[in-house]
């Protein structure tokens, strides 16, 4: 896999978990949501975590890595060749993939560590 090109969003997300079958919450509406997901038994929303209202239950300091794409769907080991320093290195992630791209984010304060397993491997990180 050749190195990637992987970008630090600017601020901290956090990831909120309501019930399954819930609504989008009305205060996420029209704000910078970055994702929505809704499955059976859960609704989840992945924002800016100043966006969160008190008492959300909530998961936040999540920073953002976005990976340059866009990548065509056939292309293997994406998310393999920067998850794998990562988890090398100890660094929990979450992840999402979108129609171009795969994101990444890590807890802030394991920020650095990842930063440095990632070019490590090989990845310009900016």
């Amino acid at each position: 896999m050749p190195a990637l090109s992987l970008t630090l969003k600017p601020g901290r997300f956090a990831i909120c978990r309501f019930p399954g079958g819930s609504p989008v919450p009305a205060w996420a509406l029209g704000r910078r949501v970055f994702a929505v997901v809704a499955r059976e038994g859960e609704l989840s929303v992945l924002c800016p975590e100043e966006h969160v209202p008190a008492r959300t239950r909530s998961e936040a300091g999540w920073r953002l890595l976005e990976l340059a794409g866009p990548f065509p769907f056939e292309a293997t080991g994406i998310l393999a060749s920067v998850l794998g320093p990562l988890a090398a290195a100890g660094v929990g992630i979450l992840a999402l993939s979108t129609f171009d791209t795969d994101l990444v984010l890590v807890k802030e304060e394991r920020l650095e560590e990842a930063l440095a397993a990632l070019r490590a491997a090989g990845h310009a990180v900016s």
